[in-house]
């Protein structure tokens, strides 16, 4: 049993220090004269001295050597000879001679008794037994006993069980702590899945709530006490607040102690911290303990040297393990390898276990091969499993086939979910249907995501909302400040929107700022924007430089815009050159628009009169 020995009397010797149980480490000269001294006490005929040599005797092993001194205290009225008579009995393979001796011992007042008592009733099935004997330890303030009457309790889903699951917590007793701990992380909605880093953490527990700072005060104090899983779940705390070295230092601790979570976390902490080396140590150790989300990540590790056979073993150790990530994980190598057949036979594998971001990637396989149908099912399984991605792909279906209903439901549920491209996509579908503020609120979500089409649209929005001013191709120079509309528009022409880089262009010019306008005029323009090279060439023709704007021009005009058609067809009308002229005219009248292909048309009319006169 736990506890050899009562409390009270072996206090008074001097034997425990602890109130947890535990010893402490004693010199072995020290020890040996105290035998020397109580067995010397012993043959004299103390009482106390035969109990306390019979609890030395046991703790030692020595059986034969501790029955006959603990039976003749224990027939002398002592109470703790009584409950290690007891303890050696059981260990002999006693028990129900062991639970008479408890049983003496207990109703004499020994509170270590009563808790052995109480779970050999326990043991036995005799709840009613095991509760009364577990009570009466309990309440004599054993924290052995107000653990296991607890856990009794706890099994029955008696609500007293918390009482005194924290009773002894408070007396020392580690794993009571730790589980109050975990009961307070639980009404915090804290997952069971042990934390750590990277897919090892469940839910965030919510931060400086009183139950958060309860709970790690029990994990520390679990922590302290040796407990490994304790020492996992601080780690995990002080990790998600920021407070790494120590995170790492309780890491070690419960690592050390064996729990292979506690190494993968320290992994991942050793790889963000640049220690990839000493991360693959750690890892290592773990997944050879069975840890599948450390042998995932040694796989990746390896998979990123483009040491793929090492990768897929390790992969495999992962899908051995129990981890579905370690199916994807292999998927995902043998798609990169080109190996198709391969990667859809482990993303079925890994989807039909349940994992949705196989099963999305399932689908994307499947409809990148032609097959529609048996990609939709899988798109929509892993929408209902969580799946962003899945959920975006799955409006891209149904919007092909027609059905733009369905598929804004779709993109409106990744959106909820911050899917940049999905807000996007409802927020051009909310323009379509004239709902100004559902589409502005959308594409904030698209922009502030990075979407450089959703940072030029709403700044299109923002844009139409500004007071009118006359404007032509150059713009006047006005004297204005940035607006929000330009910022977005500076946006989404930073990340490459030529759109956006043609209206910043346009914008410069208004304010009279020629350098910034050609600047972005020219990047849109050598990025193939139409309207970029007829601006630019309108900018330089303004400058002075007729002939480069000309060759700005051409370029739009091959590119299908007529109004820079029409220009090239003045420039050559002004030099002479009439059927060159005549050429851009029927170009630009052929391009339009309207307004265009009428003054291009009367122009080309006049060349010909010039030509044909």
């Amino acid at each position: 049993m736990d506890v050899m020995g009562d409390k009270a009397t072996l206090f008074e010797t001097g034997r425990f220090v602890q109130p947890s149980g535990e010893e402490p480490t004693r010199d072995e000269a020290a020890e040996a004269a105290e035998e020397a001294r109580h067995r010397l006490h012993a043959e004299a005929g103390d009482v106390e001295s035969m109990s306390v040599l019979g609890a030395l005797l046991l703790r030692r092993g020595d059986l034969d050597g501790a029955e006959p001194q603990l039976r003749a205290a224990t027939a002398a009225g002592d109470r703790a000879a009584a409950n290690n008579l007891g303890v050696l009995l059981h260990q002999r393979g006693y028990p129900d001679e062991a639970a008479g001796w408890w049983r003496i011992a207990a109703v004499a007042g020994s509170a270590a008794a009563a808790h052995a008592l109480g779970r050999y009733h326990r043991e036995r099935g005799d709840e009613p037994a095991a509760e009364y004997w577990l009570r009466q330890s309990a309440e004599q303030g054993h924290p052995l006993g107000a653990y296991a009457l607890a856990d009794l309790l706890e099994h029955r889903g008696d609500a007293n069980a918390g009482h005194w699951m924290r009773a002894a917590a408070e007396r020392g007793h580690r794993e009571a702590a730790y589980r109050l701990a975990r009961a307070l992380d639980r009404r915090e909605g804290v997952d069971e899945g042990e934390s750590g880093a990277d897919a090892a953490a469940g839910p965030e527990p919510a931060a400086g709530t009183p139950e958060a700072e309860e709970a790690e005060q029990w994990y520390r104090q679990a922590a302290a006490r040796g407990h490994r899983r304790a020492a996992l779940h601080l780690g995990a705390i002080l990790e998600r607040r920021g407070e790494l070295k120590e995170a790492g230092r309780w890491y070690l601790t419960s690592a050390k102690d064996g729990e292979a979570r506690a190494a993968c976390a320290l992994g991942f902490l050793l790889r963000d911290a640049g220690d990839t080396e000493s991360a693959a140590v750690w890892w290592l150790r773990a997944a050879q303990d069975g840890d599948g989300n450390a042998a995932n990540a040694l796989g990746a590790l390896h998979a990123e040297r483009g040491q793929t056979q090492t990768a897929e073993r390790w992969y495999r150790a992962a899908m051995d393990a129990g981890d579905d990530n370690g199916a994807y994980n292999l998927a995902l190598l043998c798609a990169e390898q080109g190996r198709t057949a391969q990667a859809e036979q482990w993303y079925r594998r890994a989807a039909y276990a349940g994992h949705r971001e196989a099963a999305n990637a399932l689908a994307v396989l499947l409809l990148q091969g032609g097959d529609t149908a048996g990609a939709e099912p899988w798109f929509s399984k892993a929408a209902e499993a969580g799946s962003v991605d899945a959920a975006f792909n799955l409006g891209i279906l149904y919007a092909g086939r027609g059905e733009d209903r369905i598929a804004l439901h779709c993109y409106e549920q990744a959106a909820a979910a911050g899917h940049t491209e999905a807000a996007l996509q409802v927020g051009i579908a909310r323009l379509r249907e004239g709902d100004e503020a559902a589409a502005e609120r959308h594409l904030r979500c698209a922009a502030g995501g990075g979407s450089a089409e959703g940072a030029y649209r709403l700044a299109a929005v923002l844009d139409a909302r500004r007071p009118k001013v006359s404007e032509h191709e150059l713009g006047e120079p006005s004297v204005h400040t940035k607006t929000e509309c330009e910022e977005w528009y500076e946006r989404a022409a930073s990340q490459g929107h030529r759109r956006a880089q043609v209206r910043v262009g346009m914008l410069a010019a208004a304010r009279g700022d020629v350098v910034e306008a050609a600047r972005w005029y020219r990047i849109a323009a050598e990025a193939g924007s139409r309207n970029g090279a007829f601006n630019l060439g309108l900018l330089l023709a303004r400058e002075g430089s007729e002939p480069e704007a000309a060759v700005w021009w051409q370029r739009a005009a091959d590119a299908g815009h007529g109004r820079a058609a029409l220009r090239l067809a003045l420039v050559y009308a002004r030099r002479g050159e009439l059927d060159e002229g005549q050429r851009w005219a029927d170009r630009a009248v052929a391009l339009g628009p309207a307004e265009v292909a009428e003054r291009a048309g009367r122009l080309r009319d006049a060349l010909r009169e010039e030509l044909s006169a």
